[in-house]
């Protein structure tokens, strides 16, 4: 069976685990009673921010559009999907780089095991991290136009590793504006 047909089967499976294991705050909220509208600015303040960079997790991106998946070995062992804003999925549609600012990147990763029901997949295990990418050239000039947040459980890590994210993107994905990720079609 080919990656792609794999991952055709994988990701669908990948996101219903994430959205089952999201955390009350990524959840989609039920609608409610008409309230008096809360400034944009307001929301995103009251939202835990990563350290650095500021970034938060964006509203609604578990309904964005798939970019690719990917594993990675040990010492990890995770299943990672990878979604993206309208602006980010057209700018890859385009094959646009450096990517617009406003572009967004979503990390969901989880790690892997061998399904109970089918030994021959590897299927989502608990979720480690949901990390984030925010192409703002202005805002995040010191690291190559991007802002980047890295949550677990819904709360951002420590400084430290945040201070890695910056120099791991630009040495090794430099010529590809700092993104890991292809463009699964």
């Amino acid at each position: 069976m080919n990656a792609f047909r794999i991952a055709s089967l994988l990701v669908p499976a990948m996101l219903a685990a994430t959205a089952l294991s999201a955390s009350a705050d990524d959840r989609p909220a039920k609608p409610a009673a008409p309230a008096t509208p809360v400034p944009k600015a307001a929301k995103a303040a009251d939202k835990p921010a990563s350290p650095i960079y500021g970034v938060t997790l964006p509203d609604g991106y578990r309904q964005w559009q798939m970019i690719g998946v990917a594993t990675e070995d040990a010492p990890l062992d995770e299943l990672r999907a990878v979604v993206g804003n309208s602006i980010a999925v057209e700018a890859y549609r385009l094959g646009k780089l450096p990517f617009p600012d406003g572009a967004m990147l979503v990390k969901l990763a989880w790690k892997r095991e061998r399904s109970k029901e089918f030994p021959a997949a590897t299927v989502p295990g608990h979720p480690t991290t949901v990390q984030v990418m925010v192409k703002d050239a202005k805002r995040y000039a010191q690291s190559g136009g991007w802002g980047y947040g890295r949550f677990i459980n819904g709360q951002p890590v420590d400084a430290a590793q945040h201070q890695t994210c910056f120099a791991c993107h630009e040495s090794l994905v430099k010529d590809r504006d700092d993104v890991f990720t292809r463009f699964a079609p």
